[in-house]
């Protein structure tokens, strides 16, 4: 309670939207029962004509609303997952580079530079062509080309943490270099790289939509990508099919944004006052 009351408006109204969102995710299969793929009306009823279909049906038929949840559990499964991962794996590149330095520290950030020259999406996309189209492709896929800036911002903070007095207390008490790299040092160097996750996340929601729209999102799974590439089609005669979906993603993106500003002012504050602490 203490901390929602620190927060500033546009944190507090970021909460709540990704509240909103995965509170959505989480009772599709209760508000929805079946195949949210399946045939359950009239095709093309429009918003607010059918009390059965609020938001109507797409163009065979199938509910807008219950694609619109459905597509929120893929969103979030496939952003969350692969922006952890990129983190996690990011993470132990930049503090295997920073803490051994020298020729390990030269290959671990020319082969993040070699990853670095390629964008993101082309990553992904070359990654799908080889993996196919599935929930798990998506994830390596998205979190393939998402793990370089964590890399580089754990290695400068490692760099600046092995100096630090509490890691040659450590070498004095006879810890080993990696029970000081991941006990002692890892703790205080994740904190800058998870700042980085309402990015990494954002991003994530971005190319798993394009991924989707373009074609190669799982045909299994209902996607807000899937669904706007859909609507495309009638986009004169039925805008809401791709309007819809759309609208949602904008609003996952700036309720990630938000909440992922909230949360690196907080944990700035919580990081300045843990260094002092070690310091004195």
């Amino acid at each position: 309670m203490r901390y929602w009351l620190t927060l500033n408006r546009q944190g507090k109204a970021g909460i709540v939207l990704l509240g909103l969102l995965i509170l959505m995710a989480l009772s599709a299969p209760l508000l929805f029962a079946g195949d949210p793929l399946a045939i359950v009306g009239e095709p093309m009823l429009r918003p607010f004509t059918d009390p059965a279909h609020w938001l109507g049906t797409d163009r065979l038929g199938r509910d807008v609303l219950a694609g619109l949840f459905y597509g929120a559990r893929t969103t979030l499964l496939v952003t969350l997952s692969s922006a952890a991962a990129a983190l996690i794996a990011g993470s132990l590149v930049g503090l295997l580079a920073g803490f051994l330095g020298g020729f390990a520290d030269n290959v671990l950030m020319r082969i993040t530079e070699a990853f670095q020259t390629v964008p993101g999406f082309l990553l992904a996309l070359a990654t799908i062509n080889i993996l196919g189209s599935s929930i798990p492709a998506l994830i390596i896929a998205i979190s393939i080309g998402s793990w370089t800036q964590a890399a580089r911002v754990t290695r400068a903070e490692v760099l600046s943490l092995r100096e630090r007095d509490f890691v040659a207390a450590a070498r004095i008490l006879g810890q080993g270099a990696f029970s000081i790299a991941f006990r002692e040092i890892l703790p205080n160097a994740f904190q800058p790289a998870a700042s980085l996750a309402a990015v990494s996340v954002a991003a994530a929601i971005l190319i798993e939509a394009s991924l989707a729209f373009l074609g190669f999102g799982d045909p299994n799974s209902v996607t807000w990508g899937t669904m706007i590439a859909e609507g495309r089609a009638v986009l004169r005669s039925a805008p809401y099919l791709s309007v819809i979906p759309g609208l949602a993603l904008v609003i996952t993106v700036l309720a990630v944004y938000l909440t992922g500003q909230a949360l690196t002012q907080r944990g700035g504050h919580v990081q300045q006052d843990g260094r002092e602490r070690i310091d004195g």
